[in-house]
């Protein structure tokens, strides 16, 4: 699905999982859209973005974030206003059905299953907001079951519930498949359990997970300790969002902790980054990019655009000048040295916001 749009030359397009999709390397995320970036400016942002070869938006039903009932679903509503004047073809809309759990009642009575009749009724929505009749790539936002995340970093088999299963879920993707409402399935902040749960459904004849949504970046490489692996030999492709982990790797936050930003913004939202750890790791990254001269939101994005397994990077701005930076980031190599700064920082401060 190559965009015959203006496009950076230096870009890369990547094949997403085993699908036939392809992917600009870096995608825009959408959910500062509606709370933090309002309409206008959101459309400017995609306009700059789309000309520069980002035709991969990455939306989500529940967002803006921090989600609230006054502003739920502004996000794709936003991404649906600039669509309209798009033809659908050269983009690709990726989007996600919330799960339960989550303390949201505004979401379709606040779910507490992630069955057929949820994910019918969720898809309907995003189609609607989004002004289309089939989504690109859509996603499990999160497991249904019991599972650490969002800050957390230990399973804890006490707290089991009653769950939809993944074969199930993955049941009613696949009928909408069929219906031509969804081209492409993948999972987000799921765990390698799941991730080899879904590839062995794909055997049976249901839809084949072709990518993975979880956060990634210098002080968050979980994804490396099991899921790399299983993504490199099974062919699911990563999409890896916050790069810059909510900001914390840009360095605004190392010598100013009341920056203007989501934390400051929204403390009680990022929780994963109240660690104790994340400050000392934040100044070490910080410190590396200044002594090989570049900033640290370029040393940190310039890492996650050339992982392995990593199809796009999910990139979230609230201005152009943000874009730009984030863009003009793809054009730095990291030389051996750098690697190896990277490497004896990561030995010293291991994931310090998983």
């Amino acid at each position: 699905m190559n965009s015959p749009n203006i496009r950076s030359p230096n870009i890369e397009r990547r094949r997403l999982g085993r699908s036939p999709l392809e992917v600009p390397a870096i995608g825009l995320g959408t959910m500062t859209f509606g709370q933090q970036v309002d309409a206008a400016t959101a459309h400017s942002l995609m306009d700059e973005a789309f000309d520069a070869g980002i035709d991969f938006l990455d939306a989500a039903e529940m967002y803006p974030v921090p989600a609230r009932a006054e502003t739920f679903g502004d996000s794709e509503r936003i991404v649906g206003g600039w669509l309209a004047r798009k033809p659908r073809e050269r983009v690709i809309i990726a989007t996600k059905v919330a799960g339960p759990a989550r303390g949201m009642p505004w979401i379709r009575g606040g779910p507490r299953a992630l069955d057929e009749h949820n994910i019918r009724e969720a898809i309907d929505g995003s189609l609607r907001r989004l002004g289309t009749d089939y989504i690109d790539l859509y996603q499990i936002h999160w497991p249904a079951r019991n599972v650490p995340m969002f800050g957390q970093y230990e399973y804890d088999p006490s707290l089991e519930r009653a769950s939809d299963s993944l074969r199930a879920q993955l049941e009613a993707l696949a009928r909408l498949v069929d219906e031509g409402k969804v081209r492409h399935v993948g999972v987000s902040n799921e765990t390698p359990w799941g991730l080899m749960t879904c590839l062995r459904l794909a055997e049976e004849g249901l839809p084949r997970v072709a990518s993975i949504q979880n956060a990634y970046h210098l002080m968050n490489r979980t994804f490396d300790l099991g899921l790399s692996e299983i993504c490199s030999r099974e062919q699911v492709s990563l999409l890896a969002y916050s790069p810059l982990g909510f900001g914390h790797l840009s360095g605004k936050y190392v010598n100013n902790r009341n920056a203007s930003g989501r934390i400051s913004e929204f403390p009680a939202f990022g929780q994963r980054y109240a660690k104790p750890g994340v400050e000392p790791a934040a100044r070490a990254y910080a410190d590396l990019a200044a002594a090989h001269d570049l900033s640290p939101a370029a040393l940190a994005l310039a890492f996650c655009y050339r992982r392995p397994t990593v199809a796009s990077t999910l990139i979230g701005v609230t201005s152009s000048a943000q874009l730009r930076e984030n863009i003009e980031a793809w054009s730095v190599k990291l030389t051996d040295a750098l690697r190896a700064g990277i490497d004896a920082i990561h030995l010293r401060h291991t994931n310090p916001a998983p």
